[in-house]
């Protein structure tokens, strides 16, 4: 039995099973329910290559199916597709996109994004589609255009597709490799059920999606007014006279009156590298290890025990700020700094929203953009009084409790949305039982 066999078996059965429930059938991809089908997606699809032009023919004339459009999502809505091409009337007619056609990466860097496969479930008119994607269209209506856009992308197909790629200096598929690949087939009515729960949890993850963007907005907008001071906190608004407290001038600019401007140097005592390599994390380690990551890793020694600020010094994420306090140890190209005068939330907080800005000025770019100690040392920081800088620290680290919150929200419902997807996809839960194919 194959890897995508053992892998339904094992899911339907368990993995120490011989034994065939009742209602399922053994296959060529391992137990499934028994009135639903099996075949190749050769015996139910018509492979086509897409349209290649230079470059000075896009931009305008008809909509095209480009590669992300395919590869961001299941499913392609008309309000997605931006591309434009330039194309003839035979050009139009021999590479047409239309509803229920299913487009697959042809190409890509790794095996991983190989064969990627999403649904058009809108009508586009005159659209084409580009040479960086396959489109494949039914031979007769075999599936129905809602359930294709999560039934390729399961694991059961996906693991195939994968298995079945080719790759030289990149990875590449094509209709008849594709043409290999089993896929199950319920009835009509049970695919519209499975389409539709599945949908149902798409459109609960889109509105959390948009909650989240909205607070995220919202929390950008208030850390731009409160740590620039143009909105200053009731408590901190007002002279001991009642009046409204005023601003001066700075060498960042317009600040309240009784803010100052002073470098990071000034109200953090201490700045440090990690002395170790990257590879010395241990997963079951006792210590957090910081390395140039968004994540923390683990290891089994300790080598700072403080209340501390990691700053990434190179790579990908550089200029990434990690707060702790406690025993950990990090990367010799992390930055720890430590001993603070001022309040350390309201400096991690002024980090990541500031040094971004001065990175992109000063960074060293090479094969690894990296910053040097003096980009921290350096870096002048605007300044309120410190119960101020408290008191802003505190409503900002509520907003973003609240995001972290919502997105583990988010992270849960798309952990169901998969659980489902393997229930469903599989055979394993059934909506709707013994209903014939048509």
């Amino acid at each position: 039995m194959n890897e995508v066999a053992q892998l339904s078996q094992n899911y339907l059965v368990g993995a120490d099973s011989n034994t065939v429930p009742a209602g399922y059938k053994q296959t060529e991809v391992g137990v499934i329910p028994e009135d639903w089908s099996l075949v190749t997606l050769g015996s139910i699809f018509n492979f086509k290559n897409g349209l290649n032009k230079e470059k000075h023919y896009f931009g305008y004339g008809t909509p095209i199916v480009n590669y992300m459009d395919v590869y961001e999502s299941g499913g392609i809505h008309c309000s997605s597709v931006k591309g434009l091409v330039c194309v003839t009337p035979v050009e139009k007619k021999n590479y047409s996109a239309k509803r229920g056609d299913v487009f697959f990466t042809r190409t890509s860097e790794t095996v991983e994004e190989i064969g990627l496969a999403s649904v058009l479930l809108d009508d586009l008119r005159n659209a084409v589609f580009s040479g960086f994607v396959l489109r494949a269209r039914q031979l007769k209506e075999t599936f129905v255009p809602l359930f294709m856009k999560y039934c390729f992308r399961h694991e059961l197909a996906r693991k195939q597709i994968q298995s079945t790629a080719s790759y030289t200096t990149r990875a590449l598929t094509n209709g008849n490799l594709l043409s290999n690949v089993y896929v199950t087939v319920p009835s009509k009515k049970e695919q519209i059920a499975i389409a539709n729960a599945l949908s149902d949890v798409d459109a609960l993850i889109s509105e959390q999606e948009k909650l989240i963007a909205k607070k995220q907005a919202i929390k950008t907008a208030t850390m731009q007014q409160l740590l620039t001071g143009r909105t200053r906190l009731p408590q901190f608004a007002l002279r001991d006279d009642g009046t409204p407290k005023g601003t001066k001038p700075s060498e960042l600019g317009e600040i309240p009156e009784d803010w100052e401007v002073d470098l990071l140097r000034s109200v953090c005592d201490s700045f440090k590298t990690g002395k170790l390599d990257a590879n010395a994390m241990k997963p079951d380690g006792e210590y957090r290890f910081y390395t140039c990551a968004k994540e923390y890793y683990y290891i089994d020694r300790y080598a700072f025990d403080e209340e501390a600020l990691m700053v990434s010094g190179n790579g990908a994420n550089v200029g990434y700020v990690h707060y702790y306090k406690g025993k950990f140890n990090a990367y010799q190209r992390t930055y720890v700094l430590s001993n603070f005068i001022a309040d350390v939330i309201y400096l991690k907080i002024y980090l990541e929203r500031k040094l971004a800005e001065r990175i992109r000025v000063e960074v060293n770019a090479g094969n690894t953009p990296y910053i040097t100690m003096d980009t921290l040392t350096d870096m002048p920081i605007v300044l309120p009084p410190k119960e101020e800088q408290t008191a802003i620290a505190t409503i900002l680290s509520d907003m973003d409790a609240e995001i972290q919150a919502l997105e583990q929200r988010l992270g849960k419902t798309r952990q169901i949305k998969q659980g489902m997807m393997q229930e469903l996809l599989t055979g394993k839960t059934r909506l709707i039982k013994g209903e014939a194919h048509g």
